[in-house]
């Protein structure tokens, strides 16, 4: 069962800290929304929160960053330059995901129907109210169980 709530960017920074510190891994999360709907925002803060330390950029060049922590290896993709769905084999796509792993995947769309089941779905949207996103939160077979979303008492 998806859920969803409107967050002021602090909030949201602090439910992705939450999740990376608490969710059993391996965890898959495909983070869906326009430029800066806040996946980044949110893949950083998970990243922190599963015990990354030092800067956490966007993958947007490279394609790929890995960071080992004590609590799992964390995979920041994003594929947004990636020309065909094919692609994602060269990065090492066949492995991600089995292991003590948090995935999280920047424009997931672009892997097609190579996405990895169990995973999340997390779709992010700007609002017109500077700084507010809207998360809405879907699973995909059966992934593990995330944090809820802080209640803001204006999402369905």
């Amino acid at each position: 069962m998806g859920s969803a709530a409107e967050l002021t960017e602090e909030e949201l920074v602090a439910w992705g800290e939450r999740v990376g510190a608490a969710v059993e891994v391996p965890a898959v999360f495909a983070l869906r929304g326009d430029l800066g709907a806040g996946k980044s925002t949110l893949a950083r803060a998970i990243a922190r929160g599963a015990g990354v330390e030092g800067p956490v950029p966007s993958p947007t060049f490279n394609l790929l960053f890995r960071y080992e922590t004590a609590r799992a290896a964390v995979h920041h993709l994003d594929l947004y330059r990636l020309e065909r769905p094919d692609d994602v084999w060269e990065l090492g796509w066949a492995e991600l995901g089995g292991g003590p792993e948090l995935v999280l995947i920047e424009w997931p769309e672009r892997a097609d129907t190579h996405l990895p089941s169990p995973r999340w779905e997390v779709r992010l949207e700007e609002l017109g109210d500077p700084g507010r996103r809207r998360v809405e939160l879907a699973p995909v077979g059966e992934p593990p169980a995330l944090p809820p979303l802080p209640a803001d008492g204006g999402a369905p």
